[in-house]
């Protein structure tokens, strides 16, 4: 009887499981490269222009908003020491040394504001002026102009037909001298000389800031505010309660104008002017100081703006370059 031989179970071949085990490091290989990959993404993400503006923004806000914080936590005179070490004791200003030199306040002064410079507020407006009730409108930091621009130019236009205010909207100048010491924070008008004129003590009983709505034309503002009339009755006061003593007008720019016309029309008679009498102004007037009045006109002043005269001010070389390349736009030149 033939002998019945078992078969040895055949064993796998080692190339075979070597075969195996090499497909699954692969694979582990391969699924770990994958989730590198995704973190790598996730860690790294993309870098774009707006992060950078963000970034950008962000970091000057924090500046700024530092130092703001700085500056009103230190001490006042800190800026005045450093100051001082730096470049030595500061001069006097002109008033205290007029002040030392025995000097006092004597003739009443009036400041008759140029255009533009004299702040404006709303009296009255439409809807969408609602909450700037007495808020300037003109001077100060022009805030509306960025919050609500249509508003704000539909609010500062005036009727084409009356030259006055359209209907349903009143703005009116800022009384007092706050209405042009500053144009706008940190640009001074008058406030400086109101400062000096302090030292030797003058005070708001002797100094009047002829504001008027430079929007307006001279006459126009008499027929609307009385602000011709106001002047008058104002220099006429404090001549009266300074003794006697004349005043001294101080006129910048088209002020200096507008207070011509002043002195023309209180002196012609009535209803034309305010009958004041041809010496209204010999008894109430001391000296006229103007400032930069522009006494032969805008066309003049262009001449001169763009002459040899004033090849040596900023503006006029900006306005010159500006002038230049539009000129070379339209000739096709280079």
């Amino acid at each position: 009887m033939a002998s019945i031989r078992r078969r040895k179970p055949i064993e796998p071949s080692n190339t075979s499981v070597q075969k195996e085990e090499e497909e699954d490091e692969e694979e582990e290989d391969h699924s770990e490269n994958k989730h590198r990959r995704k973190g790598d993404k996730k860690s790294k993400p993309k870098w774009s222009c707006v992060d950078n503006c963000c970034w950008m923004v962000g970091y000057i806000c924090v500046t700024w908003w530092t130092l703001l914080f700085l500056y009103n936590v230190m001490p006042a005179s800190l800026p005045l020491y450093v100051t001082e070490v730096i470049t030595g004791p500061m001069p006097d200003s002109p008033g205290v040394k007029l002040r030392k030199e025995g000097l006092k306040a004597k003739h009443p002064v009036v400041f008759v504001p140029g255009i533009v410079t004299a702040g404006l507020e709303l009296w009255e407006g439409h809807q969408c002026a609602d909450g700037l009730f007495r808020k300037r409108l003109w001077g100060g930091t022009f805030g509306e102009v960025y919050k609500r621009p249509l508003c704000w130019v539909e609010h500062m236009s005036l009727d084409n037909e009356t030259g006055l205010d359209p209907p349903g909207i009143r703005v009116r100048p800022v009384c007092g001298l706050v209405a042009a010491d500053y144009f706008a924070p940190g640009y001074f008008v008058w406030a400086v000389l109101i400062a000096n004129l302090a030292h030797i003590g003058y005070e708001e009983k002797t100094m009047y800031m002829a504001s008027y709505d430079w929007r307006l034309s001279f006459q126009n503002t008499e027929v609307r505010d009385q602000t011709l009339s106001r002047i008058k009755s104002n220099i006429e006061l404090m001549v009266e309660a300074n003794g006697g003593n004349k005043a001294v007008i101080i006129p910048h720019s088209m002020g200096v104008l507008y207070f011509l016309h002043f002195m023309k029309w209180v002196e012609a008679p009535a209803p034309m002017g305010a009958g004041g009498g041809p010496d209204w102004c010999a008894k109430h007037i001391k000296a006229v100081v103007n400032i930069g009045g522009p006494f032969l006109g805008v066309p003049k002043a262009v001449a001169g703006l763009f002459s040899a005269e004033a090849r040596d001010i900023a503006v006029a070389r900006l306005l010159m370059a500006c002038l230049k390349m539009s000129v070379n736009l339209h000739t096709g030149k280079s």
